[in-house]
């Protein structure tokens, strides 16, 4: 069974930085697409950045492009966020998620929150203006 375990959330100030984490175990992880999404209250799930296995594809939302970075550690089964400059509007419940290998043809498929098949509990970010 996979799991995938977040950390790293936080309160901070808006313009500090935070790298959340994302453990997975189970499944064959150098083979999945990851992910986060994000929950702010009354909103609806929003997708925020997607890494494929390859490591070499990776995709943001415009909102936080220049500020966020996905990256992935194969070795480890991990998952990273680093969020710079952080804003009030990044406030929200963050969502670990992946797919496992699929052929997608739409092209914004990584966007999908349907298309994911396994997702963590979700952190907690909240920034202060």
């Amino acid at each position: 069974q996979v799991q995938l375990v977040e950390s790293g959330g936080g309160l901070v100030q808006a313009g500090d930085s935070l790298r959340l984490s994302c453990e997975v175990s189970g499944g064959t992880f150098s083979s999945y697409t990851m992910g986060w999404f994000r929950q702010a209250p009354g909103k609806e799930r929003e997708f925020v950045a997607t890494i494929k296995w390859s490591d070499t594809d990776t995709y943001y939302t415009d909102s936080v492009k220049g500020r966020f970075t996905i990256s992935r550690d194969n070795a480890k089964n991990l998952v990273l966020l680093q969020m710079n400059s952080l804003k009030a509007e990044d406030t929200a419940v963050y969502y670990c998620v992946a797919d496992r290998p699929a052929f997608y043809t739409n092209p914004t498929w990584y966007a999908d929150k349907k298309l994911y098949d396994y997702w963590g509990q979700g952190t907690q970010v909240t920034v202060s203006s």
